[in-house]
């Protein structure tokens, strides 16, 4: 299997698993829209790691396999590769992208589908599909510009040129850098302290935010005042408050 799903206290690692730059070909896309699935499904599964590995996130599509597409088979194969990636976009629970090395086509649009993006100092992250006379399929058009703003989006896109660690971060378009060995136990810990947390609450959050984000202030306010109240209704709800009152702020169990 090119991509794998690993779980341990709570935290499940989505590992790409294709050397030696975790190419995306389709057997890639088809398996994380399966994992990312799975991550949403299970209970034991509280936050997720996006990570390919020491040396690379993932260096974009599989070029060789696209060029022997015509423009039908695209047709056809391009839902299938945005809904692989939206798969990991609505995964309900805090996902953070470990990036090192090459995060650059399809691997930087894996990247935005994470709430949170931890780099390596050594990470470079880019849209080149232009260069290629293309455009960005599996969604990066939509989700750079959401992140970053639709001027510095069209840079990157139109220009096709890959930023480090520092610009990235400058961009807004990861949001920590640390030493390239420390990436993954940073994202490891982010996502760690999260599985700790209220998981309806946490959902609840990242549900309204993503879904405001893409309607106006009003429908925004419903969403997140339906989920407000909602959550009176949950254990965890009634066990922070008494936490609160009895021992102080920031010192509830949620487990």
């Amino acid at each position: 299997m090119t991509v794998h799903l690993e779980v341990a206290e709570g935290v499940g690692t989505i590992r790409l698993d294709r050397p030696p730059m975790n190419a995306l070909d389709v057997a890639t896309q088809d398996r994380l829209k399966e994992l990312a699935e799975e991550a949403t499904t299970r209970p034991d599964v509280r936050a997720v790691v996006l990570y390919g590995g020491e040396k690379v996130f993932a260096a974009g599509a599989d070029i060789k396999e696209m060029q022997a597409m015509d423009h039908a088979a695209m047709v056809v194969r391009s839902r299938a590769l945005q809904d692989s990636f939206t798969a990991v976009a609505r995964i309900p629970k805090p996902v953070v992208a470990a990036v090192t090395g090459y995060a650059l086509g399809g691997g930087c649009e894996l990247a935005l589908c994470a709430d949170y993006r931890i780099a390596g100092d050594n990470a470079k992250l880019g849209q080149p599909e232009i260069l290629l006379g293309l455009i960005p399929g599996a969604g990066g058009t939509q989700r750079l510009s959401r992140l970053i703003g639709p001027s510095k989006a069209k840079d990157l896109i139109f220009t096709g040129r890959m930023v480090k660690a520092d610009e990235a971060l400058t961009l807004g378009l990861v949001d920590r850098v640390v030493p390239a060995d420390e990436v993954y136990t940073a994202a490891h810990a982010w996502a760690a302290r999260l599985a700790q947390g209220p998981a309806i609450a946490l959902r609840a959050a990242k549900e309204s935010v993503d879904a405001g984000l893409e309607t106006d202030i009003e429908t925004g306010l419903a969403i997140e005042r339906n989920w407000f109240a909602g959550l009176f209704a949950t254990e965890d709800r009634e066990r922070g408050m008494r936490s609160f009152v009895e021992e102080g702020p920031g010192k509830a169990k949620f487990l």
